[in-house]
């Protein structure tokens, strides 16, 4: 027997939390910052019973932690690594799943999708203003943490935002990241009001990663 056998053990549980696209769903979201069960069963399109479920397993594995507060828990990642875990995933999956990496070209190729830029060099225009940087997701995802100079818009909202947005220069949203649909369809709500809007491919997460600054609370800077 290897004496390394009850090492692989352990190792499992991590496999078998995350063994659930449900489960994954659930990390990605909170990868934007904590959230309540209720919060996250909407966004997963789950019902709360089920999201429960699922976050004891992910909580059984040592990747969330939660906080009751009254009637309400709270969930978050248990470390930032398990936002980095997850990222590796999703890396290895477009490197040897033929399927995500298709999805991820999709997305790519969109029309709306902003051409690949230096980061730096986009936020020195954000914050000379001349282009508008909106953040769709949801107004706790913004507060959780947000790109700098960027503008709580969330979709839900966006279209009784336009009236305060200067059509002359060029917006670009971003959302949750490179399978975020959230911007997508901020885009083409701009576009059909005659904006000039290109979508982010990435979002905190990613930003976080590349060691760029996020801004936490509602300040845009």
């Amino acid at each position: 027997m290897s004496t390394a056998k009850p090492l692989y053990e352990q190792l499992a549980r991590l496999g078998k939390a995350v063994a659930s696209p449900a489960r994954l769903e659930l990390l990605d979201l909170l990868c934007q910052g904590p959230r309540t069960v209720e919060s996250l069963a909407q966004e997963a399109g789950l019902s709360i019973a089920n999201t429960s479920q699922h976050l004891r397993v992910l909580h059984g594995a040592r990747l969330v932690e939660g906080e009751k507060s009254g009637l309400f828990v709270t969930y978050r990642l248990a470390d930032p690594s398990v936002c980095s875990f997850f990222q590796t995933l999703r890396a290895l999956g477009e490197q040897r799943l033929a399927e995500v990496d298709a999805i991820l070209r999709q997305f790519r190729e969109a029309p709306e999708t902003l051409e690949p830029v230096e980061k730096d060099a986009l936020l020195d225009r954000i914050q000379k203003g001349e282009v508008i940087l909106l953040d769709v997701r949801p107004a706790e995802e913004y507060r959780a943490a947000h790109l700098p100079f960027a503008v709580s818009a969330p979709l839900k909202d966006l279209d009784s935002l336009l009236a305060t947005l200067r059509r002359r220069k060029p917006i670009v949203a971003y959302c949750r990241g490179p399978y975020c649909v959230l911007a997508k369809e901020a885009v083409r709500l701009l576009r059909a009001r005659g904006f000039r809007a290109v979508r982010l491919e990435d979002g905190v997460p990613e930003w976080r990663a590349q060691g760029l600054p996020v801004v936490v609370g509602e300040g845009s800077k």
